[in-house]
């Protein structure tokens, strides 16, 4: 997409926590925003837990896990689930007026679902919304200067939106191992991916340049050691298009296990 270009800040360096800037010559990349809403219970879920890790190697994608709720009434809870995702999830059918709530369920670029195990349908969506300028176009940049994440959105191309877009911050473990206890998958270790563990508004765009200075420390405080930033339009219904993306992450100190009770 000429003129049109979101940059996507991967693996960012023990240098650049250390206060060096990302180097000015990272190559920008059209990004598509790939959401996978799963659960431990799930017998479907595993290939799109899969599926989604394998996106989430891609220089073009940034793709997140949003455990949730959902068959938690089962018996079978879901240990790394948060109600904040299962609304998210429940507020994106709202929008779309389909009232189809399932897991595995991937929304791409806060558009259109797709099953989340069908691996030939969410790549085809993918390309699809990439060819038709469908795909994040504003640029956001996220860079670390000392112990502060810069927060970087630029200007819309095609002028101010109609309303104002929320910018979300979300806090990422970028993989968590969990050996399952209960339901459909018990006695499995399934890795997942990028996963969203919490998710907050910061503030409103609205089509004009803006920096935000987030405090580093308190993003990772809980252990995460990534980060996801969503420019996303509001409809009257709950959320719309997200029109821009940014996706950080930084050295882990210890790796990530969990076992399902």
């Amino acid at each position: 997409m000429v003129g049109h270009r979101c940059v996507l800040l991967l693996g960012m360096a023990f240098a650049a926590l250390a206060g060096q800037a990302v180097a000015d010559d990272a190559k920008p990349a059209s990004v598509s925003v790939v959401e996978l809403f799963t659960s431990q219970g799930c017998s479907s879920c595993p290939p799109a837990d899969k599926l989604l890790g394998r996106l989430a190697e891609r220089d073009d994608v940034i793709a997140l896990t949003y455990p949730v709720t959902l068959w938690d009434y089962l018996g079978w809870p879901d240990t790394l689930a948060s109600r904040d995702n299962t609304e998210r999830q429940f507020a994106y059918a709202q929008v779309r007026g389909d009232s189809a709530v399932y897991t595995p369920q991937m929304v791409i670029n806060g558009r259109e679902d797709v099953v989340g195990n069908k691996e030939h349908r969410v790549l085809a969506e993918v390309e699809r919304q990439l060819a038709q300028d469908l795909a994040p176009s504003v640029q956001v940049d996220l860079e670390s200067n000392g112990d502060i994440l810069e927060l970087r959105i630029g200007e819309s191309k095609t002028g101010a939106p109609d309303r104002p877009a929320t910018i979300w911050l979300g806090t990422v473990e970028p993989e968590v191992s969990v050996q399952i206890g209960r339901g459909e998958n018990t006695g499995r270790s399934i890795a997942y991916h990028n996963v969203v563990r919490s998710l907050r508004a910061i503030g409103m765009w609205k089509g004009k340049p803006l920096s935000i200075d987030l405090p580093l420390g308190e993003l990772s405080r809980h252990g995460d050691t990534a980060c996801v930033v969503l420019v996303q339009l509001e409809t009257d219904a709950g959320p719309g298009a997200i029109v821009g993306a940014a996706f950080a992450r930084w050295p882990a100190p210890v790796t990530n296990a969990r076992v399902a009770q």
